[in-house]
């Protein structure tokens, strides 16, 4: 008769814990921020944006073709 009182008191134990594992995993879960979208860019930016790297990139391709060393300040 003791074992059965003995496993229901340790079945109980387990139970609550886990019972307060679950409710402070789910106050975790709601109090985080939820997920921002991302900010959309404009088709025109983005080709703009482009074709400046474009531009820079030539450049510095004509920088190294000539010889000329950047300045590296």
């Amino acid at each position: 008769m003791s074992e059965k009182v003995t496993w229901g008191t340790e079945f109980k134990k387990g139970l609550s814990a886990a019972g307060i594992g679950v409710v402070l995993l789910a106050i975790g879960g709601c109090a985080g921020e939820s997920p921002r979208p991302t900010p959309t860019i404009p088709q025109d930016q983005v080709r703009s944006n482009a074709d400046n790297m474009f531009k820079k990139l030539k450049q510095e391709e004509k920088n190294r073709a000539g010889g000329f060393e950047e300045d590296p300040h």
